[in-house]
């Protein structure tokens, strides 16, 4: 894989990338199974309401007023976040990876993810992410979410650099089709080494 520019910017997926995935199916399922709830009509009102959540247009309290806290629960909410919470973590080789390209190549960082405002804060925070990444484009901060082609528009234009300056990192294939429509280099996210192999191309290489 070539490119005519040098690659100056990696835009980067959180969940599935940098971390784990923070409210994905299977840990919804384990909170059903944890806390004795109905998951179907869990998974139900979860998809009713987990779009309007990730952009930003309602807070955790309310999107669990909405799935969890619609009648009476023998838990408390705090129990229910703090479990929420506690689902986070790194891939701290990737992590690593990335800090390495940046610190060699002097690359900017730009995280482009949908999340909900409250766990945003919490990954970024517990995992520090923004020691190394220098711009965070959320569905919560700007109110729209992928697969928009807006949301990479936004990041466009708060990168200031051309799409084909830019490899975007990414584990669903169908967001990197879309960034592809804009120009910008997708690689589809499988592991380290395969990432590895495909940024060795672009010459970002490290020992």
């Amino acid at each position: 894989m070539t490119n005519s520019l040098p690659i100056t910017t990696l835009f980067l997926d959180i969940g599935g990338v940098l971390l784990t995935n923070a409210w994905d199916r299977k840990i919804r399922m384990k909170a059903a199974e944890l806390f004795k709830l109905d998951y179907a009509e869990m998974d139900e009102r979860h998809h009713l309401t987990f779009d309007t959540y990730e952009e930003g247009k309602m807070d955790m309290d309310e999107y669990l007023n909405r799935v969890i806290f619609y009648e009476d629960r023998p838990f408390s909410r705090e129990e229910f976040r703090a479990y929420m919470f506690a689902q986070s973590q790194p891939y701290p080789e990737m992590i690593a990876y990335i800090q390495a390209l940046k610190a060699k190549y002097h690359l900017k960082i730009v995280v482009v993810s949908n999340e909900g405002r409250e766990l945003t804060h919490h990954r970024v925070k517990t995992f520090e992410l923004g020691k190394f990444v220098d711009f965070f484009i959320m569905s919560c901060f700007v109110h729209f979410r992928k697969p928009d082609p807006d949301l990479y528009r936004l990041a466009l234009d708060v990168a200031q650099v051309a799409p084909e300056e830019i490899v975007y990192i990414e584990d669903r294939p169908m967001f990197v089709e879309v960034a592809q429509t804009l120009n910008i280099i997708g690689l589809h996210y499988i592991d380290v080494p395969t990432t590895k192999a495909v940024l060795d191309t672009f010459g970002l290489v490290l020992p």
